[in-house]
């Protein structure tokens, strides 16, 4: 990695591309991506295993069949295949999401 990432500096490339997300690191299995949903968030299941560490912003996180409050520092684990959004989340909701392992996610 040839600079650090900070929640500034990835916030900054996200705008430039005028996406939700974008991706920020890549090494083996890992990428990182900044993410920051506008009002609604409708992300879909992902293939690979999923850790979400939240920036800042208050929400819900609902994971599988499960609705919980999020708050700023929290890590979020999303097991491969299930659907996951954010609700009713804070305008500056923002989060480092970390993709890892092979499709389908690791063995328990």
């Amino acid at each position: 990695m040839h600079q650090r990432l900070t929640p500034a500096s990835a916030l900054a490339a996200l705008d430039q591309v005028k996406k939700t997300a974008t991706g920020m690191f890549k090494h083996g299995s890992l990428e990182v991506e900044i993410f920051q949903p506008a009002g609604i968030d409708a992300q879909t299941p992902h293939r690979r295993d999923e850790l979400c560490m939240v920036i800042s912003g208050r929400g819900y996180f609902v994971c599988g069949d499960t609705r919980q409050q999020f708050g700023p520092g929290e890590l979020l684990f999303v097991p491969a295949g299930t659907p996951h959004h954010f609700e009713d989340f804070t305008r500056d909701f923002s989060a480092w999401v970390m993709f890892y392992g092979p499709q389908g996610g690791e063995a328990a």
